[in-house]
């Protein structure tokens, strides 16, 4: 199956599953191909054929990007390497959870959680310890009876009574001696923490080009704190205390026009602003939710209440035209 196919799929899926879909991204570079969101999941999506494809800086930039929005990364495959991943379980890339299709139409549409992860040497389960430990005793079964039945030690079964995990293997034995599931289900909505696992510092333009510099640096001047992305459909997320703001910079072109136009899906699906700094002569007011602004306009304004004036007047007089 193609990468292409395969987040058709997932689109698919996801819509079957009542999300609220961006459209697919196909601006590079690209940290994630769709964002959703059902509720108060919000997803960023990005697939692969291969996972391993997944970069140390592209998850980064995902992993920093799901603490500002409040959202979850998340990487759907086929095969890490020359190895098919299998249903049910999740792969940790950079910590970041990789499942297959099936795994995600299971959660989504069946609701049915994955019970195995993958690391190093094999598939794990996670052991509900108390529950393990409340079995063993109703059934009057000793450490060492059950530790003999299982053919490990009765410090092994203590552990897996204090919480350590188990191989696949130990877990569905240990099911079958105690009739009864003991496994934990593996989150596949991870939610990373700031500062721990991800850099969140705003206002960084080290590795932004002189347009960029400009234009976030005006931003930042009335207020705003900024953080520029290197990999994301758009420059930077800008924000005060209350408002997120996706913020682009280019000349006026095609692409974007194309960039911008992502940009308004995607706000819609984030709960965002979204603004568009433009270099150059241009007529559009609008593409979409994303307001175009030209930099010689932006450098007039004292501070963000201004720029948020002028935002507010141009959406109510496009819903008034209709336009």
């Amino acid at each position: 199956m193609t990468r292409e196919t395969l987040l058709d799929r997932v689109i698919a899926l996801l819509w079957k599953a009542e999300f609220i879909l961006s459209e697919k991204c196909d601006i590079r570079p690209r940290s994630f191909d769709v964002a959703a969101r059902r509720g108060k999941t919000l997803l960023l999506l990005k697939v692969l054929s291969n996972i391993e494809g997944l970069g140390e800086d592209t998850s980064q930039e995902m992993r920093r990007l799901s603490v500002l929005f409040n959202g979850s990364p998340m990487v759907v495959g086929e095969h890490t390497n020359d190895h098919p991943l299998e249903t049910g379980a999740v792969y940790l890339r950079y910590g970041i959870p990789c499942v297959n299709i099936e795994t995600l139409h299971d959660f989504f549409i069946e609701e049915v959680p994955p019970l195995v992860y993958a690391a190093p040497g094999g598939l794990y389960v996670e052991i509900d310890g108390e529950t393990l430990r409340s079995l063993r005793e109703s059934k009057n079964i000793s450490l060492g009876e059950l530790a003999m039945a299982l053919g490990v030690s009765r410090r092994t079964i203590s552990k897996y009574e204090s919480g350590m995990n188990a191989t696949i293997e130990a877990a569905l034995k240990l099911e079958e001696i105690l009739d009864s599931p003991i496994a934990c289900p593996v989150n596949m909505i991870v939610k990373f923490e700031k500062a721990r696992d991800a850099d969140t510092s705003p206002n960084d333009l080290r590795n932004a080009s002189d347009m960029e510099k400009e234009a976030l640096g005006t931003l930042m001047h009335i207020g705003f704190e900024v953080f520029h992305t290197t990999r994301a459909p758009f420059n930077a997320l800008s924000q005060d205390d209350v408002t997120k703001m996706l913020t682009g910079v280019s000349d006026y072109s095609e692409a974007m026009l194309k960039k911008a136009k992502f940009m308004s899906s995607l706000a819609d699906v984030t709960g965002t602003y979204s603004l568009f700094i433009v270099k150059g002569p241009h007529r559009s007011k609008a593409i979409g939710n994303t307001m175009l602004i030209k930099s010689e306009e932006l450098k007039q304004f004292d501070d963000r209440d201004d720029l948020f004036d002028l935002l507010l007047s141009r959406e109510l007089k496009k819903a008034d035209t209709g336009k």
